[in-house]
C-alpha cells in the first residue's frame, strides 16, 4: 500500500523551488503543480515562466497556471486529483474556500515569518526594515483570511547585522523546504497539533511600494540602514542628489555632531558621511540614476559631490 501523501504543490517565485525539490526528493507524491502565469520580462517584455514552473518541467508533473484562481475549471481539475494535501509556498494569491475545502488534511502553507507577526505578502522586508534581530519560518493551515491560520511548526532564525532582504530571502528558502517536509512527516505520523495563533500579537507585512525606499534624513542612521538593508534588492532605498536620483544599497552608522540632516558633511575613500536625525550614515555602495551599482569611491571620483551638498 502506498502510504505517501497525494500532493499538490502550489508556489511561484524562487522561493518555492526548494520545497518542490524537498517534496520530490524524498519520493513524496506529487500529483500536479500550479503556479502563476508566464509574464513579460526584461526589456524586450519576452514573457518568461516563473521559477516554480521552470522547476517542475524536468519531473513530468502536470502544471496548471490558471489566469484566475476562482476559475470553476481549474478548481475542478484540481478536485479530481484528489489531493489529500495541498501544499502552498508563495504562490501569490488568497485561495478561495472552495480549494480550501479538498484536501481532507487541509492545505498547508510555508510562511516566512514567526506568526502571528508579519502576516503579508512582504515579511522578510519588514522584519529587516522595522530593526528586528530574528525572524523565521511558520507552516501553517490556510484558511480564508491573511495568514491568520493554525500554526503546524516553527523554525527561528537570527537576522544578522550584514543581512538584506535578498540575503535573508536565500537562507530562509532553504529553511522553509526543511520545515515543510518535517510538516508533512508530522501529519503523516499524527504528531503535529495544530496551535491558533494569538491575533492580538498580529502584525503586517504590506507588499512594499516604490515610495516605501523613499530615504527620510530626519530618521536615525540605524533605521536608515534598516531600510537600505530591507529594501535591497526592491525597490531600492533611494534619495535625490543635484536633482537626481541615488539609490543606496550599502551603508554604515556612525557617530557623529547633529548637523541639519542630509547634510554631507565628510568624503573619504570609506565613501560619504551623511548626517541624519541621530548618528551618521556613511554610504560605501549606491546608484546614480541610469548608471549601473558603483562603490562610493568610484562615485566620487565621476561625480562632482563636496561637503555641505544636501540629500533630498
Amino acid at each position: 500500500m502506498d502510504k505517501r501523501l497525494r500532493i499538490v504543490f502550489m508556489g511561484t517565485p524562487e522561493f518555492a523551488v526548494p520545497s518542490l525539490r524537498a517534496l520530490i526528493g524524498i519520493g513524496e507524491n506529487v500529483i500536479a503543480i500550479v503556479t502563476q502565469p508566464d509574464k513579460p520580462r526584461g526589456r524586450g517584455k519576452k514573457l518568461t515562466p516563473p521559477p516554480v514552473r521552470e522547476a517542475a518541467l524536468k519531473h513530468n508533473i502536470p502544471v496548471f497556471q490558471p489566469e484566475k484562481i476562482k476559475d470553476e475549471t481549474f478548481i475542478t481539475a484540481i478536485r479530481n486529483f484528489s489531493p489529500d494535501v495541498i501544499a502552498v509556498v508563495a504562490y501569490g494569491k488568497i485561495l478561495p474556500k472552495t480549494i480550501l475545502d479538498i484536501p481532507p488534511k487541509g492545505c498547508i502553507n510555508v510562511h516566512a515569518s514567526l506568526l502571528p507577526k508579519y502576516r503579508g505578502a512582504a515579511p522578510i522586508n519588514w522584519a529587516i526594515i522595522n530593526g528586528e534581530k530574528e525572524t523565521g519560518i511558520t507552516t501553517m493551515l490556510l484558511d480564508e483570511g491573511m495568514d491568520t491560520g493554525d500554526m503546524l511548526l516553527t523554525e527561528k532564525v537570527e537576522i544578522r547585522d550584514d543581512d538584506t532582504a535578498s540575503s535573508l530571502y536565500d537562507r530562509l528558502k532553504y529553511i522553509g523546504a526543511d520545515l515543510l517536509i518535517k510538516t508533512i512527516k508530522g501529519i503523516k505520523s499524527e504528531t503535529i497539533r495544530p496551535i491558533p495563533q494569538d491575533d492580538s500579537q498580529a502584525t503586517y507585512a504590506p507588499m512594499l511600494k516604490k515610495e516605501d525606499g523613499r530615504i527620510d534624513w530626519t530618521m536615525k542612521a540605524e533605521e536608515i540602514k534598516n531600510l537600505i538593508r530591507g529594501s535591497n534588492p526592491w525597490p531600492g532605498a533611494y534619495t535625490r542628489w543635484d536633482g537626481k536620483q541615488i539609490k543606496i544599497f550599502k551603508a554604515e552608522v556612525e557617530a557623529g555632531v547633529k548637523e541639519e540632516p542630509g547634510t554631507v558633511i565628510n568624503i573619504s575613500t570609506e565613501g560619504i558621511f551623511v548626517a541624519t536625525g541621530k548618528g551618521i550614515l556613511l554610504i560605501k555602495e549606491l546608484q546614480p540614476e541610469n548608471k549601473n551599482r558603483m562603490t562610493a569611491s568610484e562615485f566620487i571620483k565621476g561625480y562632482r559631490i563636496v561637503k555641505g551638498q544636501i540629500f533630498d
